[in-house]
C-alpha cells in the first residue's frame, strides 16, 4: 500500500490537550493542518500556548484563534479555506463546571458545533470526525458501553450537549450526505494533559505535598484511555475516505480500572503516597465507564490498549519536568 493522501485539514481545540497531539502526528503524516483555537481561560492558558510551541512553525500549518460561537467568522474561515476533513475537538470541557456555568457549553457546544456543521454543508467537506464523550452514556448499567445502546439518560448538561452532537451530525449526515463520524472518548490522559482532570490534580497534589480529594469513597471505575492511543485512533479515521456514512465509535481502553488503582499507579510512578480525603459522590459523575470497541477495531484494525501503569509513569515523567520538579 502506498501513503495515504495529502489532505487538507482543519482541526478546532488545537491547543487543547487531545487536539494538540492529533495536530502533530497529522502533521508528521505530512498533511496540512489549519488549527483553530479560541485560547479561552477555563485553565491555565499558558498551557496551551506551550502544546502549540512543538508545531507552529512546521511548514504545513497555520493556527487561527476564534471561537466556534463566532457566527461570522467561521463563515469566512470556510469560505477562504477548501478543507477535505475537519476534525472538531473544540468544546467546553468538564461535567462538574457545567453545573456552574451552563452557558459556556450552549455557545461552544451547541452553537458552536452548528457553525461547524454549516461550514462543513456549505464548502461541502467530504468527512467530519468530531468530539463526543463516554458521558452520554449516563446512568446506563450494562457494561461494557456499545454505540448501539440508548443514550437517553444523561446526567450532566456537558453529556446532555453531547448527545446533542451526535443528533445534530445524524441530520446533517442523513440531509447533505456528509460523512460524520462521532468520537466518544473514554477519560483519556497522558502527557501535556488538562490540568482540571483527576491524574492531573492528584499527581500535582502528591508532589506538593497536599491532600488529594476522592470522591465517592474510591468506589468507581473509569476506562483510562492513553492519548497515544486516541491519536492512533483518530488518525486511522481521518485518513479513510468513505463513502457516505453516519458512525460513532468508542475510543476506550476496554480495561476499566478502579479509582484506588488509578491513584496507586500515580504514588508508585512518583514513589510517595498520598493523602486521601474520602468524599461523597459528586453530582453528574457516574460509578463506571467501560467501552466495548468492536466496531473500531473492526473497521480501522487497531483498539486501544496501553496499560495504566505504562501511561501514568509517561505522564509523571512529562509532568515532573513540565513543573521543573
Amino acid at each position: 500500500m502506498g501513503e495515504p493522501a495529502k489532505k487538507n485539514i482543519l482541526i478546532t481545540g488545537a491547543a487543547g490537550f487531545i487536539g494538540a497531539h492529533v495536530c502533530h502526528a497529522l502533521l508528521k503524516a505530512g498533511h496540512d493542518v489549519l488549527g483553530l483555537d479560541n485560547l479561552n481561560d477555563y485553565y491555565d492558558v499558558s498551557l496551551k500556548q506551550a502544546r502549540l510551541q512543538w508545531f507552529v512553525d512546521m511548514p504545513n500549518f497555520n493556527f487561527h484563534q476564534l471561537d466556534l460561537a463566532d457566527r461570522e467568522g467561521m463563515e469566512t474561515l470556510f469560505v477562504e479555506h477548501d478543507f477535505d476533513v475537519v476534525i472538531n475537538l473544540a468544546a467546553q470541557a468538564g461535567v462538574r463546571y457545567s453545573i456552574d456555568h451552563p452557558h459556556a457549553y450552549a455557545d461552544s457546544n451547541l452553537l458552536g458545533f452548528l457553525n461547524v456543521l454549516e461550514g462543513c454543508r456549505q464548502s461541502k467537506v467530504e468527512h467530519l470526525l468530531y468530539a463526543s464523550s463516554s458521558s452520554v452514556y449516563g446512568e446506563n448499567s450494562k457494561v461494557p458501553f456499545a454505540v448501539e445502546d440508548r443514550v437517553d439518560h444523561p446526567i450532566s448538561l456537558y453529556a446532555a450537549t453531547k448527545k446533542s452532537n451526535e443528533l445534530m451530525a445524524h441530520a446533517y449526515a442523513h440531509l447533505y450526505g456528509i460523512s460524520m463520524t462521532g468520537l466518544r472518548f473514554f477519560t483519556v490522559y497522558g502527557p501535556w494533559g488538562r490540568p482540571d482532570m483527576a491524574y492531573f490534580k492528584f499527581t500535582k497534589a502528591i508532589c506538593e505535598g497536599k491532600p488529594i480529594d476522592v470522591y465517592n469513597h474510591g468506589k468507581m471505575q473509569r476506562d483510562f484511555t492513553y492519548i497515544d492511543d486516541v491519536v492512533e485512533a483518530v488518525l486511522r479515521l481521518a485518513e479513510k475516505t468513505p463513502p457516505y456514512e453516519y458512525k460513532i465509535y468508542n475510543i476506550g481502553n476496554h480495561a476499566p480500572e478502579t479509582l484506588m488503582s488509578f491513584i496507586q499507579a500515580i504514588e508508585q510512578a512518583l514513589g510517595q503516597e498520598a493523602e486521601k480525603n474520602y468524599l461523597p459522590m459528586q453530582a453528574g459523575d457516574v460509578l463506571t465507564t467501560y467501552a466495548d470497541v468492536q466496531d473500531l477495531k473492526r473497521d480501522v484494525g487497531f483498539s486501544p490498549q496501553t496499560p495504566l501503569e505504562q501511561g501514568i509513569k509517561k505522564f509523571v515523567n512529562w509532568y515532573k519536568c513540565y513543573a521543573g520538579g
